[in-house]
């Protein structure tokens, strides 16, 4: 196996089509298909099924491209890291967020960064699942991490942030939204837009409904947040997500429950952490972690 089979079979994934793949990557088609089906050859398992609208990966096809995601970006950041050494280049900066954490703070904050070092590239993995975020960790993939919780001993240092509210999102003219806040006891009977079964977001919410002794009618789950905010403001059923996650254009529909429900956020950091993660963990700090309402970006 080689690094180029790794990104020749991430692209084909993006593309869902070896032909769109190779001509982003300026190959010869027929190269990259023998460079795929040498792949599955040695890895013995099919990576990709032929389907109506293009290629689509298998189960473990899947599988496999999250690790040999993790390891094109190591080799990116190997080869930024010496070129550093060598003309003076910053590098690079990969950082990751678990779903739900920092969807405004983290934007914020980076942006602020990037004016300061200007010639940092910086790689975000949004929303891996608790088992991804700790295989990065574990591989040395990740500079900074935020998460829920605790960091792996001795591979990161945990800096706690806050603690982000959540709120509760309900459909537009939804009675309970004539309360600044609702309890969660009147959420009894709602139908629940909740996430991915092995996410930490879901295991926060079935903790929040079981201690409130709400046995909750699950109508969809989804991946993101963002989708969970907009299926509930079409009135799919009541979902909730941090502060943070719920866009402006959507607040007027949103409220904080009672009794409230709050999650750490904990910035994990490299030992020895050079200038661009200690300004990015130092601009984290900055953010507001602890309020219902949406932060004010840094000045």
């Amino acid at each position: 196996m080689s690094l180029r089979q790794f990104e020749y079979a991430l692209a084909v994934a993006e593309e869902g089509s070896v032909t769109a793949a190779a001509e982003r990557l300026h190959v010869a088609q027929p190269s990259m298909s023998q460079q795929i089906r040498t792949l599955e050859r040695e890895l013995g398992v099919t990576l990709f099924d032929r389907t109506p609208t293009g290629l689509v990966p298998t189960v473990v096809g899947r599988a496999f491209l999250r690790d040999a995601e993790l390891a094109v970006t190591a080799a990116r950041r190997a080869r930024a890291t010496a070129r550093a050494g060598a003309d003076d280049l910053v590098g690079e900066l990969v950082v990751a967020a678990q779903m739900g954490l920092g969807t405004r703070q983290l934007p914020n904050a980076l942006g602020v960064l990037r004016r300061r070092f200007p010639r940092v590239a910086v790689t975000v993995f949004e929303e891996p699942n608790p088992a991804d975020l700790e295989r990065m960790a574990r591989r040395g993939v990740l500079d900074l991490a935020l998460m829920a919780g605790p960091c792996g001993e001795g591979r990161y240092i945990g800096h706690h942030l806050g603690d982000e509210g959540f709120l509760v999102v309900l459909a537009e003219g939804h009675p309970l939204l004539a309360a600044d806040r609702i309890e969660l006891r009147d959420l009894e009977r709602e139908p629940w837009v909740r996430f991915d079964q092995d996410g930490a977001l879901d295991s926060l919410l079935r903790n929040v409904l079981r201690d409130n002794d709400i046995a909750p009618v699950t109508v969809a789950r989804v991946s993101q947040t963002a989708t969970a905010v907009r299926w509930a403001a079409q009135g799919l059923g009541v979902t909730l997500v941090p502060a943070s996650a719920v866009p402006h254009d959507h607040c007027h529909l949103a409220r904080p429950v009672s009794p409230g429900v709050y999650q750490p956020v904990v910035a994990a950091v490299r030992p020895g952490a050079g200038p661009a993660e200690t300004a990015l963990l130092e601009l984290l700090r900055r953010e507001n972690w602890c309020r219902t309402a949406h932060p004010a970006p840094l000045a």
